[in-house]
Order: structure tokens, then sequence, then C-alpha cells
């Protein structure tokens, strides 16, 4: 499911002031941002590692770490550069839309962000020493725009289902009220 451009704005809009990505956040990962590129492939290297470990993700993954390796270390160099705007919130939707597609269970995406924001806290003070100041206002830009990008994801996540769930009701010719009571009655039962 695609949005318009207005659409894609409005959604990073909310997404922004949700995860607190202000301007300043923003401007700080862009004139900052370049000084963490060196350490991208050692973050998506550790990430990977880490998944693999998981045994509900090797589905997920398997055959094709090399490749999702390249794209994963793609859009950490973007989240570095700062500019989060309607591309970037497109490519992001698009993902969440990927991982419906792919079954991807939701809390892969928060975990895997959690994964990712702990990597880059640790290195935050390898990198910028001893300024306590800047080092914490690089891990709350940081914190900002993982969260950001995350939200992204799970709205089109959400909207993914809801339209796969649309499309059952129409085959079926179901109503959303009897869906809603046969949902409730298997939830009651389980």
């Amino acid at each position: 499911m695609e949005l318009t451009d207005n659409e894609y704005s409005a959604l990073g809009l909310y997404a922004k002031v949700f995860a607190d990505l202000t301007p300043e956040r923003e401007a700080l990962i862009a004139a900052e941002g370049k000084r963490l590129e060196p350490y991208l492939v050692e973050i998506t290297d550790k990430f990977y590692g880490t998944l693999q470990k998981i045994p509900n993700a090797l589905p997920y993954i398997e055959g094709r770490v090399e490749h999702l390796k390249k794209t994963h270390v793609n859009w950490l160099q973007r989240v570095v550069t700062g500019r989060y705007d309607v591309s970037y919130v497109a490519q992001m939707y698009t993902v969440g839309c990927v991982h419906v597609q792919v079954d991807l269970p939701a809390e892969f995406m928060a975990g895997g962000t959690t994964l990712i924001a702990n990597e880059l806290y640790r290195l935050v003070p390898q990198v910028y020493g001893n300024d306590a100041k800047t080092c914490v206002a690089m891990i709350q830009a940081l914190n900002a725009s993982l969260g950001f990008s995350l939200i992204i994801m799970q709205a089109s996540y959400q909207a993914s289902i809801t339209e796969v769930k649309d499309k059952f009701l129409a085959i079926t010719g179901m109503s959303q009220k009897l869906f809603e009571k046969l949902a409730a009655a298997y939830d009651g039962k389980h």
C-alpha cells in the first residue's frame, strides 16, 4: 500500500513529534553523524550475529545474511545523515510493508531497533570522548531518529495488516462486526 507524498509527509511529521525528533536533533545528526559511519559495518555484523542466535529469527535470514547486511548498512548510512525527508519516510514505510509480506513478527522490528540502538549508544562515548553534553545530545538524537523510523515501519505494518484483513472480508463477504465477534470468541477460548 503506497501513500501519496502528502500522506508520507503527514506521517513523517506525526512520527517526528511522537519520537521527539526535533529540527535541532536532525541538525546535530547531520553535522555529527558522519563520525559514526566507520562503525556501521561493525554494528550490522553484530546485529546479524545476534539474530543468528535467535532461533525464531533464523527462517527470515537464512541464506540471505550477506544481502541483508548490505541493505542494513545502507539504511544505517541514511540514519546518520540526519535527512529524514519524504523519501526516507517512504523507504521506512516500504520496509514495514515488506516485513508484513514475509510474515515477520511485529516484535522483531522493536527488538531489532533496540539491538541497533544499544550498539550506537555504546559507540557514542567512544567517538565523542568525555564531552558528556555532546554524548547525551547524540544519544537523544539517535534515539529520536530510530524511534521515528520504527513508528513509520509500524504504521505501514499496521496498514498492511488492515489491508489484508479488508481483502479477506471482501472475499468472504463477512462483515467487520461478525469478524470482530468471531475474533473475540476465539480470544475467549485461548
